[in-house]
């Protein structure tokens, strides 16, 4: 099935999925994690972590990464298993490998069509992650989607980063909008924690975890891409919540 077709199918179900709504009232704020949502990197954030871990003795395995390292903050992370090195420097280190070894991306497939539909319905989008901002920069550089969002919320750069709720409010606040028609789309607990705790439905991306391990965390769901058929319900529903129908 080539792009066009997967689009136009992607807009069928959505349509099916808000029948009966009045087009011409619906509001929605769309807000991305980045890393494992946009695009799958968490195999290559992986295997940096990895090899740098094992440069200092420590070997790491796939659950290691999934529960100590993914979706956190990499201060927080070498701070934590390296406090004898200087985790700014390690961050910078492990950073600077990734982004030499990234080259282009696809999107997570649907990407696309959802923003399509979001151009169309005038709501706003952003991107909201705890990348450092040269990472985040060269990721939707890669994906071809940086002047797709209205902004970019880096964690470093706020308060907090997630799994405060910070990130999140920085994004509602730059877009002016409230919390009660935002949908935030993540892929690790810190994430999904810190979407809910912003007031965002949030719904969780299977890109590593499972549906039980992401609605533990508060997501009200789970969806495998973009081009999951329970996601216009999802939508609708957010617009439900707001008196919309």
């Amino acid at each position: 099935m080539g792009n066009c077709q997967r689009r136009h199918l992607w807009y069928t179900c959505l349509t099916a999925g808000l029948k009966g709504t009045d087009y011409s009232t619906m509001t929605l704020a769309l807000l991305f994690d980045l890393d494992g949502t946009l695009l799958h990197t968490d195999p290559l954030h992986a295997a940096v972590f990895s090899e740098l871990f094992a440069q200092r003795g420590r070997q790491i395995d796939d659950a290691f990464y999934l529960h100590h390292v993914h979706g956190r903050q990499n201060l927080d992370i070498f701070g934590e298993h390296f406090p004898n090195e200087d985790a700014q420097t390690l961050s910078n280190i492990k950073e600077a490998a990734f982004r030499a070894r990234l080259g282009a991306q696809m999107p997570t497939p649907g990407l696309a069509a959802l923003l399509d539909q979001a151009e169309t319905q005038g709501w706003p989008v952003a991107v909201v992650t705890n990348a450092p901002r040269d990472n985040a920069e060269v990721m939707l550089a890669a994906i071809g989607m940086r002047q797709r969002f209205d902004t970019l919320i880096i964690g470093d750069e706020c308060d907090r980063g997630k799994p405060d709720p910070a990130p999140y409010r920085a994004a509602m606040a730059a877009l002016g909008v409230a919390p009660d028609i935002c949908i935030a789309f993540e892929d690790s607990p810190s994430g999904v924690a810190s979407g809910v705790a912003a007031g965002a439905l949030t719904i969780g991306l299977r890109s590593s975890l499972t549906d039980a391990a992401l609605r533990a965390a508060g997501a009200v769901a789970s969806i495998a891409d973009f081009t999951d058929p329970i996601l216009p319900g999802l939508l609708s529903r957010r617009l439900s919540s707001q008196g919309v129908s």
